[in-house]
């Protein structure tokens, strides 16, 4: 490395230097509460003014909102506000942090530079080869709002230090935060952001960028540092549309969810695949087969097929009964040619329903005006246009010929249409004549929740139908239901914020708090008159909403059908990809990103790489690598940046034993964590007997399909574990592990680097 840390004698005396950093940090957190303050005084103000135009009150709820998420944002940045500080060779000193604070005397002088400006990029780039323009680079340790330490880099080539790593940046904050213990919650990495890291987060915003990196190199990190920067640095275009960030499953989601605030962003959308139907909430299970079946391409040709056959022609002509017995037959070549018409149109099932209706319509009056309309001579029918038009109306109101036009031609909803085809064998082998008997045999299931396999195909199925009326009426429900709660936060930020006693210049009296003046319900009507939602609940509504931005996270396990479900919700294609092929486990997962890829951008998509792990040491990376050769010989590891000075052990018990031994290795290990994370991570298909024997004898830890990632012991799959990081891992029966799925080894690689620390393995015998 270019760099060494400076000693006691060029900081003069340690404690002093902390001393002189602690006055300057008090000072930006007295600016950060004034802040805080000022927003909430504001926001105090816009909600108690009352009247004026349309236009006046549409602004006025803006300005809530931006108050609001002011309030919220300033809260969230408390910890670790300013953590760096750049010492120019011309004097200047440059104080790195979460946000930029700037003097509030006039002048607008930066007091805090926020970490995504460009002019802080050297905190994360500078070298003694390449100190552009910095000499010294200080890390800022602090602990609330107390500092606690510091760590020095002097960027000179002459005084580097022979054992340091020439590729780290801030090598002694870096190893410290790899090294703390483990807390459930993801951190983020803005004080010790890498310079392969750092290229990534800032690269440009347009088009498909790949980041393709082993496990431990930060791939999620960079992944949510890089939604910041893009909100920081593109604000005006991302703003209106958003960002979605997509992850493999709730537990993940959760794990990063403190993240994004942190860096001073709320506004990203968290997401799974299987949340992103709205309305639906998918959490069924079903065979992997099964799923990896629905993640085919196949099934797009299902599913048109399935509309079709929705479009029905009957064998024999169809008796409609009207008042007075009066009976109507509607031929099949009638209803055939009703059909083909409506589908020449172009339009999606739903919307094509009028032009059949309209066909049927007509069909039926013609009969009626033949029967009464008849010239008794012979001569031209008798009725008037008003005449038939009159027919044509009430025909259209008729209870007998609106359930006949809803046999032929009913509108459906995508649930609908899935539900009724699931459940049907019959329906499944109209449907799907280019599937086996046993693929078919996989999709027919009885009607009961929906599996985040489905959510794809929920999505195909509202394009091919188009939207009705009755889906319109669900979204304005949902939306309403978002403001009534987008209402109950503003209030509750209020209620958990501290108070603020000031005097009202006009009165003398004090400013009183949101709640005071408005309930929720008051201020969800207010924001209703004007659609004021935020931009991540307006999405989140909307099944037809099209991102500014799409980041997925473990992008390596979409199938085909959820590749087209992300790219209609980016038609700009502007898309971070984040993931590993190595670590594929879905049966319909990614096996290329140019697979992937490509027919949707073809070959305009770029790939970044990292290459160098941060979590997982060189000796469990070592263990790891043995795995990685079994899935691609020509895959190689990431490389290591530290060692633990721990080996991993690996030990064989009788198959009868395997329970009681895993609770001793778990009591074990438990024990020797001081505030860090065990993850015990065992076979999917043994996680209800494994995971009871664990809590049985420490009832603290937890189990479960989403399990509380605080406890000290969590007992998880693979599939659960995806993503997050322990202090310490037990791998418990590698070989079921590898056996219960055609892509086992790619699942035990996920499991043995998921530590920080320590790995122990746990095998039965035969």
């Amino acid at each position: 490395m270019s760099t060494h840390s400076a000693d006691s004698g060029e900081l003069l005396h340690q404690d002093d230097e902390i001393g002189r950093e602690q006055e300057y940090v008090s000072m930006l957190y007295d600016r950060l509460d004034g802040m805080r303050e000022q927003a909430a005084r504001r926001l105090t103000e816009e909600l108690r003014t009352t009247g004026g135009t349309l236009q006046a009150r549409s602004q006025r709820d803006s300005a809530v909102g931006m108050y609001a998420d002011q309030v919220e944002q300033f809260s969230a940045v408390e910890n670790g506000l300013c953590f760096g500080r750049l010492d120019g060779d011309d004097g200047s000193r440059r104080y790195i942090g979460r946000i930029g604070i700037f003097d509030a005397s006039g002048d607008y002088d930066p007091l805090l530079m926020d970490w995504r400006a460009p002019a802080a990029r050297a905190f994360y780039l500078a070298t003694a080869a390449n100190p552009q323009g910095v000499r010294r680079r200080r890390h800022v340790r602090t602990r609330e709002r107390k500092v606690t330490g510091l760590n020095d880099e002097v960027l000179d080539l002459n005084t580097a230090s022979p054992t340091a790593h020439e590729e780290l940046t801030g090598e002694a904050s870096l190893l410290a935060a790899l090294n703390a213990g483990r807390t459930g919650r993801m951190r983020d990495i803005v004080e010790t952001i890498q310079a392969e890291q750092d290229r990534i987060i800032r690269a440009d915003l347009p088009g498909v960028l790949v980041v393709q990196g082993g496990p431990g190199t930060g791939k999620t990190a960079v992944a949510l540092h890089r939604a910041a920067y893009l909100l920081y640095t593109h604000r005006r275009e991302l703003s209106s549309r958003g960002v979605l960030l997509v992850g493999p499953n709730a537990t993940f989601l959760r794990y990063i969810s403190q993240v994004l605030p942190a860096l001073a962003e709320t506004g990203v959308l968290l997401r799974t695949q299987a949340d992103l139907f709205p309305g639906v909430s998918a959490r069924r299970t079903e065979p992997a087969e099964t799923a990896a079946l629905k993640g085919r391409a196949v099934m797009t040709e299902v599913l048109a097929a399935a509309v079709r056959d929705r479009q029905w022609v009957p064998d024999e002509p169809l008796e409609i009964e009207l008042p007075q017995r009066e009976i109507l037959r509607l031929d099949p070549d009638v209803v055939r040619e009703a059909r083909e018409r409506a589908r020449r149109s172009g339009r999606a099932h739903n919307l094509a329903r009028a032009l059949f209706d309209i066909e049927i319509i007509h069909a039926l009056a013609a009969q009626i005006a033949e029967r009464i309309g008849a010239d008794p001579l012979g001569g031209e029918n008798l009725l008037s246009e008003a005449d038939r038009a009159e027919i044509r109306r009430e025909l259209r109101e008729d209870p007998q010929v609106r359930a006949a036009l809803d046999e032929l031609w009913p509108v459906l909803t995508p649930q609908r249409l899935l539900a009724d085809l699931f459940a049907s064998p019959e329906r499944i082998a109209t449907a799907a004549p280019m599937l086996t008997d046993a693929e078919r045999a996989a999709l027919h299931r009885e009607p009961g929740g929906w599996t985040p396999a489905d959510v794809p195909l929920l999505d195909e199925a509202a394009e091919l139908l188009g939207e009705d009326e009755r889906a319109a009426v669900a979204r304005r429900e949902r939306i309403r239901a978002l403001e009534r709660e987008y209402a109950e936060g503003v209030l509750e930020i209020w209620r958990g914020s501290r108070s603020i006693d000031v005097e009202d210049e006009a009165d003398g009296g004090e400013i009183l708090g949101v709640a005071d003046l408005l309930d929720a319900d008051r201020l969800s009507e207010r924001q209703e008159e004007s659609e004021r939602l935020t931009t991540a609940q307006r999405a989140a509504a909307d099944r037809s909403w099209a991102f500014g931005h799409v980041i997925v996270d473990e992008a390596q396990e979409l199938s085909p059908m959820g590749w087209r479900l992300l790219m209609r919700r980016c038609p700009s294609r502007s898309m971070t990809i984040v993931g590993d092929v190595a670590q594929t486990g879905a049966l319909a997962g990614t096996p290329s990103w140019a697979e992937a890829l490509e027919p949707y951008v073809a070959q305009r998509w770029r790939l970044e790489q990292l290459t160098v792990s941060y979590r997982t040491p060189a000796e469990i990376m070592a263990v790891a690598a043995h795995v990685l050769a079994e899935i691609d010989p020509d895959l190689r590891p990431p490389r290591s940046v530290r060692s633990s000075g721990v080996p991993p052990w690996d030990r064989t018990v009788d198959a009868e034993r395997l329970a009681a031994e895993l609770v001793v290795a778990t009591t074990r290990e438990a024990a020797s964590l001081d505030d860090g994370r065990l993850g015990v991570i065992v076979p999917a298909g043994r996680v209800d007997e494994l995971g009871a024997a664990v809590t049985a004898a420490l009832p603290e830890a937890a189990v479960g399909e989403q399990p509380e990632l605080e406890n000290r012991v969590v007992v998880l799959t693979v599939g659960q574990a995806k993503g997050l990081e322990f202090d310490s891992v037990l791998v418990v029966d590698p070989d079921r592990i590898v056996a219960e799925s055609p892509r086992g080894h790619s699942d035990l690689y996920v499991a043995l680097t998921r530590a920080t620390q320590r790995l122990g393995i746990l095998r039965r015998t035969p």
